[in-house]
């Protein structure tokens, strides 16, 4: 569900016309509806009520301050992979005690700063993690709350392999069987405080017969794991539920299947209950505008090109992703379609937003939308080619506010420093 659409003929986000934002901030740029925001938040407690989950929202999602801003006053948490992750989470107001810290690769530095603001749990994914998690914390007098990140061997059943996380071949979470060892070996550590247990499968799940499997897997392990004498307070059941992406597909399971497995897991359970959403939150909260500079008709093919390109959404290239796309100006009944591949002005084949799309004609000036653009759309931007970083913004009602300006062309060539020999 989002708060796009169409008015008089012309795509709104809530009720701010989109030409008009273009007219202001430019194009190409991220419009993110607040009122989306909060309305999956208001979905996900209600759909998860019988369980009651700290909701740690995936920051890797979308980072932008507004955004977390606008979370921490729905009462999230967060779950955070990097200590800048960390930095933005505190400095948008989510308390220390509502963070998680996953990743595979946490640094000593990384570690102390962590343990300095008390955050909730440590999200250990090896046993050498472990080892500097408990030598960090004695050397600076702190005691570690940790979580095991289990790998319960589970096919997540996704749209791509690389944002599969749950098998042995990946590089998350420890190995299931060897999990009640590493537990039994951190309980007796000096510098740790056993908290929690803690799964993630993958993302972009529409398969929910995925995390039914794990859920059971994960849940008999933490029963172990109390039966041999070790306390935990909480259970994780991590992120990972699909989106709508497709518009003319069946859409995936609903969060409040998500609560039915989790409430059947959790009977005879006593433990907190964490999630780790990002996408369910963020996803079609976002578009990605962008204007038509050029059609061009090859040999049996038609390129819409535009001035968004791979560097300002990469998902598409890098994971073959889809996202739809609508013209801002609504088509008429009458208008006739045709198939064009959208793309950029990158010099790489791969420099794509969508194959073999049917839109109306779409003229030079004209705008189009990407939707479902709000999660790893922004944050996986980059400055291929020298184009400077787009903006975002964000509206409210019938109000706008650009939350990150664009990036200026001058500023990223004064960030590269030319030595003296080369003077």
């Amino acid at each position: 569900m989002h708060h796009f659409s169409y008015q008089n003929h012309v795509l709104f986000a809530e009720d701010c016309n989109l030409k008009e934002i273009a007219k202001q901030v430019g194009t190409p740029f991220y419009c993110y509806s607040s009122a989306t925001f909060a309305h999956h938040v208001d979905v996900l407690n209600d759909a998860l009520s019988a369980t009651k989950p700290l909701i740690c929202y995936a920051v890797k999602a979308n980072s932008n301050q507004a955004v977390l801003s606008l979370l921490a006053k729905k009462g999230c948490g967060a779950d955070i992979v990097s200590q800048g992750e960390l930095m933005r989470a505190l400095a948008a107001g989510i308390p220390a005690n509502k963070i998680v810290f996953s990743g595979v690769g946490k640094t000593d530095e990384e570690i102390a700063f962590a343990l300095s603001k008390d955050i909730l749990c440590f999200n250990i994914e090896s046993e050498p993690e472990l080892d500097r998690i408990n030598a960090v914390a004695l050397d600076n007098d702190k005691k570690a709350h940790v979580s095991f990140r289990i790998n319960p061997d589970v096919d997540a059943k996704t749209i791509n392999r690389k944002i599969a996380t749950g098998k042995k071949e990946n590089k998350f979470g420890v190995d299931y069987d060897a999990a009640l060892g590493l537990y039994q070996r951190a309980d007796k550590m000096d510098g740790i405080i056993v908290s929690g247990i803690d799964m993630h499968i993958g993302s972009q799940i529409t398969d929910f017969s995925s995390f039914d499997e794990a859920m059971g897997r994960l849940v008999d392990l933490a029963k172990q794991i109390i039966a041999s004498g070790i306390a935990l307070k909480h259970i994780d059941f991590g992120g990972g539920i699909g989106i709508p992406y497709h518009h003319d597909v069946s859409p995936p399971p609903t969060p409040k299947e998500f609560g039915v497995l989790m409430e059947k897991h959790m009977q005879g359970l006593d433990l907190d209950v964490l999630i780790e959403p990002g996408r369910l939150i963020a996803g079609n909260a976002g578009i990605l505008v962008t204007e038509a500079i050029f059609h061009k008709q090859g040999d049996g093919k038609s390129f819409l090109i535009v001035d968004a390109a791979m560097n300002d959404l990469i998902r598409p290239t890098l994971y073959e992703a889809h996202h739809d796309i609508i013209p801002v100006d609504e088509p008429q009944d009458e208008e006739m379609m045709h198939n064009v591949d959208i793309v950029g002005p990158i010099c790489e084949s791969g420099d794509y937003l969508g194959e073999n799309r049917s839109l109306p004609k779409v003229g030079r000036g004209d705008l189009i939308a990407v939707l479902t653009a709000g999660a790893y759309g922004a944050v996986q931007s980059g400055t291929y080619n020298t184009r400077p970083l787009v903006p975002e913004v964000m509206v409210h009602g019938d109000q706008f506010h650009v939350i990150r300006p664009r990036q200026e062309v001058e500023k990223i060539i004064a960030l590269d420093s030319v030595p003296d020999w080369l003077k």
